[in-house]
C-alpha cells in the first residue's frame, strides 16, 4: 500500500491523547466489504452525521463516532489525513456526501487530499473530487497559537501578527 504524503503528528492537549488505547477506537476500513460490514452495524440515526476519520500512516482510512477525538480514531500515531466525513447510498452504493480535514488535534493541510482520496479509491467508495469544506490552519509565530484561517484573512486572531501562508503546525508550540 502506497503511503506518500505528508504525515501530521498530534497537535492537541495532552489530556486528549491520554485517552489513546492500544490499536486505536477507530475501525479500520481496508475494502469494500470491512465498510459495508461496518455501515450495516450502525444504527440509522448514527449514520445522519458525518464521521471522525483519519487515514493512518499506512494508508487505512479509520472511521470513528463524530464525537471521537482523532487522536484517539487514529491510536494516537501519525496520520496522512483527518477530519469528518459524511456518507449517503445513492443508486444501491455507498458516495462520500461531504468531508473535511477539520481536526484540530492534527491540524493537516489541504494538501493531504491525496492520501484521502487513494484511501476511498482502494475501497470503492465514490468520492468528490477535494474536501468539500477546507480549513486552513497557521501557528503564530509570534505568539505560537494554532489558528484557523478564515476568508483568507492570514491574521493571527490572539496576537494580531501576519501568518505564514504555507502550512507550519509542525513547528513546536
Amino acid at each position: 500500500m502506497e503511503t506518500r504524503g505528508q504525515r501530521y503528528r498530534y497537535v492537541g492537549p495532552a489530556e486528549l491523547k491520554a485517552l489513546v488505547r492500544v490499536g486505536g477506537d477507530g475501525r479500520g476500513i481496508r475494502s469494500s466489504a470491512d465498510f459495508d460490514e461496518w455501515v450495516s452495524a450502525l444504527p440509522l440515526d448514527e449514520l445522519a452525521e458525518p464521521f471522525t476519520f483519519v487515514v493512518d500512516g499506512g494508508g487505512v482510512l479509520r472511521l470513528a463516532p463524530r464525537r471521537s477525538e482523532h487522536v484517539v480514531c487514529a491510536g494516537g500515531g501519525e496520520v496522512l489525513s483527518a477530519g469528518e466525513m459524511s456518507f449517503r447510498e445513492e443508486s444501491g452504493r455507498w458516495v462520500v456526501e461531504e468531508v473535511s480535514n477539520q481536526s484540530t488535534g492534527y491540524c493537516p493541510d489541504i494538501s493531504s487530499w491525496p492520501a484521502v482520496a487513494e484511501a476511498l479509491d482502494r475501497i470503492g467508495i465514490h468520492r468528490p473530487s477535494g474536501f468539500t469544506h477546507e480549513m486552513v490552519f497557521r501557528r503564530c509565530r509570534s505568539c505560537r497559537e494554532i489558528n484557523i484561517v478564515r476568508e483568507d484573512d492570514f491574521v493571527c486572531v490572539l496576537c494580531g501578527e501576519d501568518l505564514p501562508r504555507g502550512w507550519n503546525v509542525r513547528e513546536p508550540g
